[in-house]
């Protein structure tokens, strides 16, 4: 269960998952060079996976899906821009089929020529729009408070349902592949499943330190060493918790804890100046991170390790790697159309980060896609 920082009841909606009332846009990393063997297509798509897009490209121009270069993955179920790249040698075999791509669902939007291949993470986020029905005009001062608690506190940086397939059991199979219950030849499927697991682990996580969190917000600090105790199995001092509670983000930043600069830069570890650190996570300047479980990975340390501990697992044989687990959505704006009880939502968000868990923390639930929240 993904929970989420607030302290109101849950706010119903109709959200549908579809390319009329979601629409995504990556940002480029970088601007194109305008030179270089490898030809930029902006794509709009709709009804397709990137996946689905590079085989269906990959089969007309006569070319293999790995010459094909794509930053990230977009949502099927959503009309999605998109950068690919491709060897220059192919443009006019692409402008040639143009109409046919049309016909499939697939636009190029403007033609560029670039350096390098785009690669998997090469993008700096993706724009959003989100269209949200049977909202009731009694909720609509909440959702505005929401929003603007949303703009200045920012949001868990959660995997969204997506990640966890058609029922949310895509992890299990991960699982069964690393206890090797289960084989795959499918390699990125393979790989995909055990992905799922890891995010599985680091939503467990996150959801877990929110929990904590709002005990520190809830009790007093008697009650609270008493339910921390009780809730994790973890003793804290009255120093401890005094000292998380100066902090003025909701999300407390532990010592041992793993920290990013934000949206971009190193990671680092909370050592000592946890205030400073804190002060500086409000400023939105950094933001701490958890573990995507796995090898080669330095571990956060003390306090953070306690509860970091439950939800790693020492048979994924993949490289572990860190996720934010705070993000701050950008350029957050709405419009509220009374007539039809609909809300239109806008906001740019990093890359990786899901448009869905920004409408979960606006519901305080969880939400899946064409379904009343």
């Amino acid at each position: 269960m993904r929970l989420y920082p607030y302290f109101f009841s849950p706010i119903s909606f109709y959200f549908a998952q579809s390319p009329r009332d979601f629409v995504v846009r990556e940002i480029p990393l970088y601007e194109w060079s305008e030179e270089g063997e490898h030809l930029i297509l902006q794509i709009r798509k709709k009804g397709l996976s990137t996946h689905e897009m590079i085989k269906l490209l990959s089969q007309e121009l006569g070319c293999k899906s790995k010459e094909i270069g794509y930053a990230g993955l977009k949502d099927k179920n959503a009309l999605t821009t998109q950068f690919i790249s491709l060897p220059y040698s192919l443009l006019t075999k692409v402008q040639t089929l143009q109409h046919k791509f049309e016909e499939k669902n697939l636009k190029i939007l403007s033609f560029h020529r670039h350096y390098n291949k785009i690669r998997i993470g090469h993008l700096k986020g993706n724009s959003f729009f989100i269209r949200l029905k049977k909202v009731l005009p009694y909720d609509l001062s909440k959702i505005e408070e929401v929003l603007k608690k949303i703009s200045l506190e920012g949001i868990p940086n959660y995997f969204g349902y997506q990640r966890f397939g058609k029922f949310g059991d895509n992890y299990l199979e991960g699982k069964k592949i690393i206890q090797k219950k289960v084989k795959i030849q499918d390699k990125k499927l393979s790989e995909f499943l055990i992905s799922s697991y890891q995010g599985y682990l680091f939503n467990q996580w996150l959801s877990n330190r929110i929990k904590f969190c709002k005990i520190l917000k809830e009790f007093n600090a008697k009650d609270t060493q008493i339910a921390i105790r009780q809730t994790f199995g973890i003793d804290m001092t009255s120093q401890q918790i005094s000292s998380l509670l100066q902090q003025t983000h909701f999300f407390k930043i532990l010592e041992g804890d793993a920290l990013h600069h934000y949206p971009f830069g190193k990671l680092f570890f909370a050592e000592k100046n946890l205030q400073d650190e804190s002060s500086r996570f409000t400023l939105k300047d950094i933001v701490p991170c958890g573990v995507l479980s796995g090898k080669k990975i330095t571990l956060p340390s003390a306090l953070a390790l306690e509860f970091q501990k439950n939800f790693l697992n020492q048979e994924i044989q993949e490289s572990g790697s860190y996720r934010f687990a705070w993000i701050f959505p950008q350029n957050l704006q709405y419009h509220y159309i009374q007539e039809k009880a609909h809300l239109e939502l806008s906001f740019d968000l990093p890359k990786g980060s899901y448009a869905t868990v920004l409408l979960e923390a606006l519901a305080n639930q969880e939400i899946k896609g064409g379904s009343d929240v």
